[in-house]
Formats: C-alpha cells, structure tokens, sequence
C-alpha cells in the first residue's frame, strides 16, 4: 500500500469516526468529505469502496443501532426517533423495519433478556445492526436492484439479531 492509500484511508477513517461520534447532528455527505478532505462525490465513491456502504447507510444503520439501546432501555419510540437525530417518524420506522427486520414498537415490547446480560462491548458487536448483504445474496447491477440486494441482506441479518435476543428469552 502507497502512503498517499495510507493517507486516503485516514482520511476516510476520520469522517467514519465524525458519524460514529455525531449520528444525532443533521450530518450531510458535503461535512462528512470536508472532514475527510475529498470532495463530496468522490468521498462517497470512496467511502463505499472501502466501507462497503454509502456514507448515508452508514449514518442511518448508525442511528438505528442507537436507537436499538434505547428502545431496549424503556425509551418511546418517538423519542428514539429523535433521540438519534432522525426528524420524521415515518422514515425512522420504515428505515428501522427494513434494518432490524421487526418495527421499532415490536423491537421494544419483546424482552431482551440476552442483550442484559450481556457485556457492553460484546452486546455492541453481536447485536450491531448491518445493511452489508449475506454472502451469495447481493445481485450485480445499481440503483434499485441494488438497493433491494441490499435489504434483503439486511433481513437476514435481521434475523440474527432476533435469534439472539429470542434465544436468551425462552
């Protein structure tokens, strides 16, 4: 690897770094690429190309992993909404069903026995929410054949993520 990839990759690595820490602030892709001093179609080829993700993607699976917390801690799911930085309702559930797999109403009322006694970090990385297709389920192509690759990898994901707290339950 080059220094100049080297480079490039500190600089995405700081922008992915600005969505990890400030999901709730009104983030936008022309802040996220200042940040990593590209401009902003050129972060966002990037940032996919090496995150797998759209910048956007990952700000909201961000937001939504956060918003998984709170739901699980008692919060209504309004103020999860805008707990995260999410400003509509709608879109917050639509984008929450089609990442977890399950409304963010029927996330809360479930118990989430495994989550609880679980360790903070390993609850982190098992229960992290991926919009990242299962192995053999993404089709070639872009644009809405891609996107919807993109949630049916998510389902099965999804499915994960209930299996565990499901598990724990019963």
């Amino acid at each position: 690897m080059t220094p100049e990839e080297l480079a490039e990759l500190a600089h995405l690595r700081r922008a992915r770094d600005l969505i990890d820490r400030e999901y709730a602030r009104p983030l936008d892709v022309p802040t996220m690429a200042r940040r990593a001093l590209m401009s902003p179609a050129h972060f966002s080829r990037r940032f996919r190309a090496v995150y797998g993700e759209t910048p956007y993607s990952y700000l909201m699976t961000r937001r939504i992993e956060r918003a998984m917390a709170l739901l699980r801690g008692g919060m209504s799911v309004t103020d999860a909404c805008m707990a995260v930085g999410c400003t509509s309702l709608g879109s917050f559930s639509s984008r929450f069903t089609e990442i977890v797999g399950e409304t963010p109403s029927a996330y809360r009322a479930r118990p989430h026995s495994a989550a609880e006694v679980m360790p903070a970090c390993i609850a982190m990385v098992n229960l992290r929410p991926s919009r990242r297709p299962a192995a053999g389920a993404r089709r070639s192509g872009t644009g809405a054949r891609g996107a919807g690759a993109d949630a049916r990898g998510a389902g099965d994901q999804a499915s994960r993520i209930g299996e565990a707290g499901r598990g724990a339950a019963a």
